[in-house]
């Protein structure tokens, strides 16, 4: 590859030619490729960085499509889980990164694992259950993260430097409950918000990856593109005290993980197995179509016939769309899956 790839980033004083080569032996994860995972993804494939893991738990659909730009229609015509699609599209961006795609639920089973092999964490995650996970297994790891929320217009975005800046717990104190704040599903979401947010949230990486921590903004960004706000909550003589980070009491890390979730907005159940087990998909795929359509690739199949619409991943784990019903769903899995 030609040496003048990152020039224009190399003459930037912020990053200079001593950025660009901690940038490039840098580990970042993307936790969550939907709208803001997958910009930031692209923009930290095209900088350069040495290795790029980027892990999801859903697949492309076609209302993916207006705002999470790493995907294509072909994508949500094929089903793909958004890491394997992600992955792909990264790797002809920049070949010379290091991608990886996880199609996995992190969760406290393999939260902590994908944290130890990072230097650097970025939120694009649609939930503060897991937002909440992360925040304390990178304080735990004492690996830095960068927060993004967005919908509607408006979003959100904090650099979180363990031990030094307060973190998410910090600031919110308690995770809001379930249903309690909009989300893109209930009250939508404009591309353009997308790409402002996961441009601050970059940013802020590129800083920390490249050394230049004195630099990064107050504290949390507000930005609303609407009625044009822009605010950063300066929490610079706010010293770290939630329970996280005055005592080192991990609360997330230690509940067990829920064998179930209801997508808030979404309208779907994800029932996870309880014993781990990994369904055939081969054979649950010709079990399935004397009954429904069935569409299926290797990582995942998708069912829909006599009311039910049901996704199986090849990790177990079973989408119920059209229901946030806990018990119907568990009804369906079982009816049609088994699980």
């Amino acid at each position: 590859m030609s040496a003048g790839r990152y020039s224009r980033q190399e003459l930037f004083a912020g990053i200079g030619r001593e950025g660009q080569e901690r940038l490039g032996r840098a580990r970042v994860l993307v936790v969550g490729v939907g709208a803001l995972g997958s910009v930031s993804a692209e923009m930290m494939a095209r900088a350069g960085v040495g290795r790029l893991t980027v892990a999801d738990r859903d697949f492309v659909e076609e209302s993916n499509l207006q705002r999470q730009s790493l995907f294509e229609e072909a994508d949500a015509v094929q089903g793909l889980p958004k890491a394997v699609a992600a992955e792909k599209k990264l790797r002809r961006i920049n070949s010379e990164v290091d991608v990886r795609g996880l199609v996995a639920d992190v969760s406290v089973d393999n939260i902590q694992a994908l944290v130890a092999e990072a230097d650097l964490v970025l939120d694009g995650t649609d939930n503060f259950d897991t937002r909440f996970l992360l925040n304390d297994a990178c304080l735990r790891a004492r690996v830095p993260w960068v927060y993004g929320a967005c919908v509607g217009a408006y979003g959100l975005a904090l650099a979180v430097r363990p031990g030094t800046t307060p973190c998410l717990r910090c600031v919110l104190r308690e995770r809001p409950a379930p249903g309690s704040t909009d989300t893109c599903d209930t009250a939508g979401v404009i591309a353009p918000i997308v790409h402002v947010v996961a441009g601050v949230q970059v940013g802020e990486a590129f800083k920390l990856l490249a050394g230049r921590e004195a630099e990064l903004l107050r504290g949390l960004v507000s930005v609303d593109l609407w009625s044009g706000l822009l605010e950063v909550m300066d929490l610079r003589d706010e010293k770290p005290s939630c329970p996280a980070c005055a005592l080192g009491r991990y609360d997330a890390l230690l509940a067990p993980p829920p064998d179930h979730a209801v997508l808030c907005g979404r309208d779907a159940v994800q029932i996870r197995p309880r014993d781990g087990a990994r369904p055939d998909l081969v054979a649950l795929a010709a079990r399935l179509r004397g009954v429904g359509q069935v569409m299926e690739n290797q990582w995942l199949l998708r069912f829909q016939g006599e009311g039910a619409d049901l996704v199986v991943f090849q990790d177990g784990r079973v989408l119920v769309k059209g229901t946030g019903d806990v018990a119907r769903a568990r009804s369906l899995s079982a009816r049609y899956v088994g699980m």
